[in-house]
């Protein structure tokens, strides 16, 4: 398998690949390098974070806790664990830069944009993101009912609200619109109907889906012509008959895995493929062994969202920030917080990622995490909380970001490794001319300071 093609490969299914890792894979074949990939993502670890200082809250009723603790300190500590959010996005960062199987990782990072939720509830939303990374290569159907029960999302998307008596068509529309078959491909009246189906579906006060009988709307319904007493997993299995939906999510995996620009001939045959039983891995070991998906078309025309640009330098030059909470500021300056997305719709990807500001961010980014330059770390948007709060934050806001890089990986990695062949691993696009220039021009005094240098040129931003 060419060099090129390996690295290809592992940015679409992973965050790229060093030298020597590239190295040890030319000498295997192209089905046996994905095979493996798929192989390793067989093991399924789930993203944890200790929560045992917060387990009085879920054991004990609320009337006892007050009583032991007091009503203010039961309340401190309540508002306290809305904060682990802020833990599992540093914990889910860390296991992007060293995952147990990048396949599955990436795959789970991948859905988190297609099932967009938002939750303060630390164990709904831990429980959230490890059924996206459960699922994340499995069976689709299975999915999105899996998607469908869980608290986070019944809360996100008011479905806690969704009644008998006055229903909240919010998780039926954005069920059909965002997660399953797009914009247009509905009538206003199946959304109706539908959220008459999920009427009744929440979750209890300490975790765990609940049926509110009560609630439920038990009368026929009529969904995409069909009439019975649906439920919500009915109108799930309905959506799914829809060779549309099959065609949808199929859109979304081409543009994020294969190419921004989607050749409709290929989305057919991928759809088809799909569409007979949903299975999300025999999708996708087809567009990784198919030969198109190595043609120079789709090679280095996707440009990296936030998470990628960071785990990627991560995987080329390992390094720590001395402030760990800094991470955050790093997602926030680039538009892209893990479990913070910015609405049901997520992030657009694409040309959205880059503006003057985050342009200019992201080309200084490699010498500020590999060789301890300066950055103004200013929030955008930040303006929650009172004015007063607001403006003593606007007076901290140069703030110094302080680093341990690890270059001893890099230095084995590329030791008998010429710079044309560093080049080549860094940057997968075509180069334009004037950088080209310049890259000729530059004073190469050290590989280390080579790399930091292609990392900082714009086509670094392609994968």
């Amino acid at each position: 398998m060419k060099r090129k093609h390996i690295q290809h490969l592992y940015w679409r299914a992973g965050f790229g690949l060093n030298n020597s890792e590239i190295s040890e894979l030319e000498k295997k074949s192209k089905t046996k390098i994905i095979k493996n990939l798929f192989k390793e993502a067989n093991s399924f670890e789930p993203l944890k974070i200790d929560l045992s200082e917060y387990d009085v809250l879920l054991t004990k009723k609320s009337g006892k806790l007050i009583r032991e603790m007091g009503k203010e300190n039961v309340k401190k500590l309540a508002q306290k664990s809305k904060r682990e959010v802020i833990t599992l996005n540093k914990a889910w960062l860390d296991r992007l830069y060293e995952p147990s199987s990048v396949l599955r990782e990436k795959m789970t990072l991948f859905w988190a944009n297609v099932f967009v939720c938002k939750d303060k509830n630390i164990w709904n939303i831990q429980k959230y993101n490890n059924t996206l990374r459960a699922n994340s290569l499995g069976n689709f159907r299975t999915f999105v009912k899996a998607v469908a029960h869980e608290p986070s999302m019944l809360n996100y998307l008011n479905n806690k609200q969704n009644k008998k008596a006055h229903p909240n068509e919010n998780f039926a529309r954005e069920l059909m619109e965002l997660f399953t078959l797009g914009v247009g491909n509905y009538t206003e009246q199946d959304i109706k109907e539908s959220a008459r189906a999920f009427t009744g579906w929440t979750f209890k006060k300490r975790g765990g889906f609940f049926l509110d009988k009560k609630n439920h709307d038990n009368g026929e319904k009529t969904f995409f012509g069909k009439k019975g007493n649906w439920n919500g997993d009915d109108i799930i299995d309905i959506i799914l008959e829809q060779q549309q939906c099959a065609r949808y999510i199929c859109s979304r995996i081409y543009t994020y895995f294969i190419n921004p620009k989607i050749d409709s001939e290929r989305l057919e045959k991928l759809t088809e493929i799909f569409y007979k039983d949903y299975d999300i891995e025999k999708l996708m070991t087809h567009i990784y062994s198919s030969k198109w998906f190595y043609e120079e078309h789709n090679i280095g025309v996707k440009i990296k969202s936030p998470i990628e640009l960071l785990v990627g330098m991560y995987q080329i030059v390992p390094h720590t920030l001395s402030n760990k909470n800094q991470t955050r500021y790093l997602q926030t300056m680039m538009g892209q917080m893990l479990l913070n997305p910015v609405n049901v719709s997520g992030w657009k990807g694409g040309t959205a990622w880059i503006d003057a500001n985050t342009m200019m961010f992201r080309l200084k980014l490699p010498s500020v995490l590999l060789n301890n330059a300066l950055i103004n770390l200013d929030e955008k948007g930040d303006i929650e909380g009172t004015f007063e709060q607001f403006y003593k934050r606007t007076k901290k806001r140069k703030k110094f970001l302080q680093t341990t890089t690890d270059w001893k990986l890099f230095e084995s990695s590329y030791a008998d490794a010429s710079n044309e062949i560093l080049k080549n691993d860094l940057i997968l696009s075509k180069i334009h001319p004037d950088t080209e220039a310049l890259l000729k021009n530059l004073t190469k005094t050290s590989k280390k300071d080579f790399c930091i240098q292609l990392m900082s040129i714009p086509e670094y931003q392609l994968c």
